[in-house]
C-alpha cells in the first residue's frame, strides 16, 4: 500500500514539475518573457494552496482512498487539457486546475497513515512517503528530458506524463486501501460534530504550530523557486535542444541530494534533544543562506561547481522542509483531522510559493539570477531566526 501511494504521488509530480522543462519552450512558442511564464507557475501555486485548504478537510470526510484516487484522476484530466490549450492563458488555467486536483494527494496520504501504522512509526513512514515527491521531481525531469530529446514540444511535455499517470492510477485503484486501525464510524450528536472545528482552531493557539507554518511559508518559496527556475538557471547562455536536455538532467541534483537529506534529517531528528534539534535546523538554514549567496558567481563559471551548489541547495532545503506537514499533521490533527492539519500547513507554504513564479520572474527580468538568489539568501537567514522559536515542549516531526 505504501508503494502504491508513493507511485501515485510520483505520478502527480510527473504532471507538475514538467513545467520547469517547458518554461524555455513556452517562452519561445508564445514570444513571452520570464515574467509571463512565471505567472503560469504562480497561478498554479495559488490553485495548489487553495486545493490544500479545500481538499484536506475533504480527505477527512471522504476517506483517504477515495480522496487519493480522485486527486489522481483530476491531475490526469487537466494535464491532458494543458497539452491541448491554444494559448498561454488557457495553459495557465489548465495547469492551475491540475495543481488544484493534485493538492488533495498528500492530505489523503496523511489520512491513510494512521489507519495502517501506530503513532511510534508515523515519522519513519512519512519519511518514506516524502521520498515520493523528491523522486517524483527527478522522474518528471528525466521523463521531460526524454520527451525533449525525442523532438517533442511543449504539448508533448504535458501530454506524455498524463498518459503515464493513467497507467499508475490502475495500480493505485487496486492497492490503496484504508487500514485496520481506521476508526469505525459512529453516530455523533451536535456537540461531537463541533469538536473537530474546535480542535482545528486550537492549533493556531500553539506557538510550535505557528512557527512551523512560518517556516513552511519561507521554505516552500525556496523549494518552488528551484522547481520552477533551476533548468532556466542552468541553461544560462547556452541554447538549443541539446543544451536544454543537459540542463534538465543537471537540475535533478537538487532533488537527488534532497532525498538523502530527508532520510538523514529524519534519523537525526528522532535521536536529538529538543535543543539540539533547534540548533540543527538553524545551522542548516544559515548554511543554506551562504550557498544561495554564492550561486550567482558559480553560474558565471559554470561546470561542475554550479551543479554541486545546486545539489547542496537541495540537501539543505529538503531536510528542514521534510519536517513540516507530514507526521506533525498526523500528530496535531490525529486520525480524525490529519488531512485538514496537513492541508493548512502546506497551504500556508504554497501561498508563499506563488511568489516563486511571477514575482521571481520580475526579479530575474530586472536583475538576473544574482538579484533573485541574493534575495532568497536574505530570506533564508530570516528563516533561521524564525526557527529559533521552535517550542521547548512540543514535538515537530514531518512534511509534503
Amino acid at each position: 500500500m505504501v508503494a502504491a501511494l508513493c507511485a501515485g504521488y510520483v505520478g502527480v509530480y510527473l504532471c507538475r514539475k514538467n513545467l520547469a522543462v517547458a518554461v524555455p519552450l513556452l517562452e519561445h512558442a508564445f514570444g513571452v518573457g520570464r515574467t509571463e511564464v512565471g505567472q503560469v507557475a504562480s497561478l498554479g501555486t495559488l490553485a495548489y494552496a487553495a486545493g490544500k485548504l479545500a481538499l484536506g478537510p475533504m480527505a477527512d470526510r471522504l476517506g483517504g482512498r477515495r480522496a487519493f484516487l480522485a486527486s489522481i484522476l483530476g491531475v490526469i484530466f487537466f494535464g491532458a487539457v494543458s497539452a491541448l490549450a491554444p494559448g498561454l492563458l488557457l495553459v495557465a488555467i489548465a495547469y492551475a486546475a491540475n495543481r488544484f486536483a493534485g493538492a488533495g494527494g498528500w492530505p489523503a496520504m496523511m489520512k491513510l497513515v494512521p489507519s495502517w501504522f501506530a503513532p511510534e512509526r508515523t515519522a519513519s513512514i512519512v519519511a518514506v512517503l516524502s521520498l515520493s515527491y523528491v523522486f517524483g521531481g527527478v522522474a518528471a525531469t528525466l521523463l521531460a528530458r526524454e520527451v525533449v530529446a525525442a523532438g517533442g514540444g511543449w504539448r508533448a511535455l504535458f501530454l506524455v506524463p498524463a498518459l503515464v499517470l493513467s497507467a499508475i492510477a490502475i495500480g493505485c485503484a487496486l492497492w490503496v486501501r484504508s487500514g485496520p486501525r481506521a476508526p469505525s464510524p459512529s453516530p455523533r450528536d451536535d456537540s461531537q460534530a463541533a469538536r473537530p472545528r474546535l480542535k482545528l482552531l486550537a492549533l493556531f493557539g500553539r506557538r510550535q504550530f505557528l512557527v512551523v507554518c512560518a517556516l513552511s511559508f519561507t521554505l516552500t518559496l525556496m523549494r518552488e523557486t528551484f522547481n520552477t527556475w533551476s533548468v532556466d538557471f542552468l541553461l544560462a547562455a547556452r541554447t538549443g535542444r541539446a543544451a536544454l536536455a543537459a540542463a534538465a538532467l543537471q537540475s535533478i541534483a537538487f532533488d537527488v541530494a534532497g532525498a538523502a537529506s530527508i532520510l538523514v534529517m529524519g534519523l537525526l531528528y528522532d535521536r536529538l534533544s529538543l535543543v539540539a534539534r533547534r540548533r540543527l535546523i538553524v545551522g542548516v538554514l544559515l548554511t543554506l543562506s551562504i550557498v544561495l549567496y554564492l550561486l550567482p558567481a558559480a553560474q558565471a563559471r559554470g561546470g561542475l561547481l554550479v551543479v554541486a551548489l545546486i545539489a547542496a541547495t537541495g540537501l539543505l532545503v529538503y531536510g528542514p522542509y521534510s519536517l513540516l506537514a507530514g507526521a506533525l499533521a498526523v500528530e496535531s490533527g490525529g486520525a480524525e483531522l490529519a488531512g485538514a492539519a496537513s492541508g493548512i500547513i502546506d497551504a500556508i507554504g504554497y501561498a508563499a510559493g506563488i511568489l516563486s513564479g511571477g514575482m521571481m520572474g520580475r526579479l530575474l527580468d530586472a536583475g538576473g539570477y544574482r538579484l533573485g538568489l541574493h534575495c532568497l539568501a536574505g530570506l533564508t537567514a530570516v528563516s533561521a531566526a524564525i526557527a529559533l522559536g521552535l517550542g521547548k515542549s512540543e514535538r515537530v516531526v514531518a512534511s509534503s
